[in-house]
């Protein structure tokens, strides 16, 4: 495991492990690490209860979307999820992302005069609703795999909603974007009297309290209550309550007031789906994560390109490394623009993507002394595929210059327990700066149909039900078939890059699961970005702090156009048990108001 080679390293000291600004939380009882303390707090607060990893899970979730709604996460968006139930064997992922309305068709979107699906500020942003995702989740999570009931997991949001919340900075300074401020006044009421004091910006420590998501919550933990009989119909009556009772109808009515196509029958068909993990095998381990209506089999491709080098005598961060797992992401980014879609719609190889055979091919493609300057062009993994198809043509979007901001929403939960059950979530949707903010629901709608096109054919075009081929992934890794770690890095397209380098960190490197959050990241883009507008910035590497100018030398010698930024992905978390002793450990990520708890 990653932390007997952590040891190893330091014992033979080839390995320059980074320093830490905090320490790993270590227990054999629980662990967690969130986007803020008050939601792993409200995680840990389940734990002492007794409640199992999913319920936590569950409660954490819930309390996030009161705690972090200036991270892009809101009650009526999304989430995505990886299981291990030590009870069944089940490993599993876990769909929350919601789809598109019934009237959501690419001859639709044409009729107003759009070739993509536009988001942001402007009247047009509704459009881009998808059915709210999360909360089926939650429930099918509990369901299955849960002990508790829903107004128990659901206390501590509701008391954070009601009672209030400190504003913290992290937050402040999100509620300063003029962008998100822009929006409020596009739809008011907007979150001006909801997260503002006389439409300023409120002083850290000024309680934060949210009345219309404190009536949201109550209403389906109400139902709850009223419910007669097991848990399971306390847990079906919440879901009701949300999807086809009073939250549903306040949702379809606050929708049509500013120009959206959500309908009741949205609501009341969607299911979150449990589905069958896509996996590879890399360094001795087994890699699984969400199939192709994420991006999440780009981290498996990049992987099997990888094993194709001697990452480890590059060394970690080097230039040689930097280059060559940059390189190795865009030609997986290639891929992923003509062969990524909802597999329940469209025919994706993923056998022909997964295939070490074709992994070597596209690993001779990267040159080690130059940069591809461009978008990489798809691969033929048809050729290794018992699937038959045909090659979708990229839809590219117009190239800009090599600003670009760093990508601050989403975050991310993992969880394991005593019982060895090891949940992690990405959640997210639902942006200040891109969507509408309902004060009586207390929550934004997500907009990520903005992630589908509108090209007749192509794995990911807009179609009523199906899922946006959307950013949100995670990861669980296991050794001999055991699951001993959960990875995530929320961060938009930076999510697979932040990711792979955690997992190489942890994997190759070995370090423990703070070191492998703390150090430098990358990402490239030079791809077309999955959020509307959809630029990309051709041939642009991203770098944080901590790279010494020499190797931001090196890179540019190799034609990287070099772009510093605050960060490639913001939140992240690898969690590790120990197979032999039973151990937990976890970390939490210093870039922002990240923390990890034990029991």
């Amino acid at each position: 495991m990653a932390i007997a080679q952590t040891i190893h390293n330091l014992e033979q000291g080839d390995v320059n492990l980074p320093d830490t600004g905090r320490p790993v939380v270590r227990s054999n009882e629980g662990v967690i690490s969130s986007g803020h303390y008050l939601t792993s707090m409200a995680g840990m607060r389940i734990l002492l209860a007794g409640g199992n990893a999913f319920d936590a899970m569950v409660a954490a979730s819930l309390a996030a979307a009161v705690v972090e709604p200036i991270a892009s996460y809101s009650l009526a968006a999304e989430g995505v999820f990886m299981l291990y139930d030590s009870g069944s064997g089940d490993l599993v992922s876990l769909s929350g992302q919601g789809g598109a309305p019934g009237a959501a068709t690419a001859e639709f979107y044409r009729s107003r005069g759009h070739e993509r699906i536009p988001t942001g500020p402007g009247m047009d942003a509704p459009l881009s609703f998808t059915q709210p995702g999360i909360v089926d989740a939650f429930i099918n999570m509990l369901d299955r795999y849960g002990t508790m009931s829903f107004e128990e997991v659901a206390e501590p949001a509701i008391r954070y909603a009601e009672d209030g919340i400190p504003h913290y900075e992290y937050m402040l300074e999100r509620l300063r974007s003029r962008t998100g401020q822009e929006q409020f006044d596009n739809f008011p009421p907007g979150g001006w009297d909801v997260f503002y004091e006389d439409r300023e910006v409120p002083a850290a420590g000024s309680m934060m309290r949210q009345p219309g998501l404190a009536n949201t919550l109550k209403a389906m933990r109400d139902a709850s209550l009223a419910a007669s009989g097991s848990r399971q119909d306390g847990l079906k009556a919440a879901r009701n309550a949300f999807y086809e009772g009073p939250v549903a109808e306040l949702i379809v009515e606050e929708s049509r007031k500013v120009g959206g196509i959500l309908s009741m029958d949205d609501l009341a068909g969607y299911r979150s789906q449990f589905g069958q993990p896509v996996t590879t095998t890399f360094e001795g381990y087994e890699v699984w994560g969400q199939d192709s209506w994420t991006q999440g089999p780009m981290l498996m491709q990049a992987l099997n390109i990888l094993e194709n080098f001697d990452l480890r005598a590059m060394g970690h961060n080097s230039p040689a490394y930097i280059h060559t797992v940059a390189e190795a992401l865009k030609l997986c980014f290639g891929d992923r623009e003509a062969f990524y879609g909802d597999p329940d719609f469209a025919t994706v190889p993923m056998d022909g993507l997964l295939s070490k055979e074709y992994a070597a091919i596209r690993a001779g493609e990267i040159d080690p002394e130059g940069a591809y300057p461009e978008q990489r062009p798809a691969g033929d993994p048809w050729r290794f595929s018992k699937k038959s198809g045909r090659t979708a043509p990229q839809v590219m979007a117009a190239a800009l210059g090599p600003d670009t901001s760093a990508d601050d929403g989403t975050t991310h939960v993992s969880v394991l327990d005593k019982h060895g059950n090891l949940v992690c979530g990405t959640i997210s949707g639902g942006s200040f700066s891109k969507s509408v903010f309902f004060p009586e629901l207390g929550a934004c709608l997500s907009t990520r149909i903005e992630m589908f096109n509108c090209e007749p054919g192509h794995p990911n075009v807009v179609e009523p039900g199906k899922r946006p081929r959307t950013t949100l992934v995670n990861y669980i890794v296991a050794r001999d078939g055991k699951p001993v770690m959960t990875v995530g890095c929320p961060g938009g397209d930076n999510q697979v890059q932040g990711n792979l380098q955690l997992m190489l960190n942890s994997l190759v490197f070995g370090m423990d699961p703070q070191q492998a959050v703390e150090a430098p990241r990358f990402a490239t883009s030079s791809n077309v970005n999955s959020f509307y507008p959809h630029v990309y910035y051709p041939g642009q590497l991203d770098l944080e702090d901590g790279f010494a100018e020499s190797t931001v030398g090196a890179l540019k010698a190799l034609g990287h156009r070099i772009h510093r930024t605050a960060n490639c992905g913001l939140g992240a978390t690898v969690s590790v048990r120990d197979p032999e002793t039973g151990s937990l450990s976890t970390g939490a990520d210093p870039r922002r108001a990240c923390y990890a708890l034990a029991l």
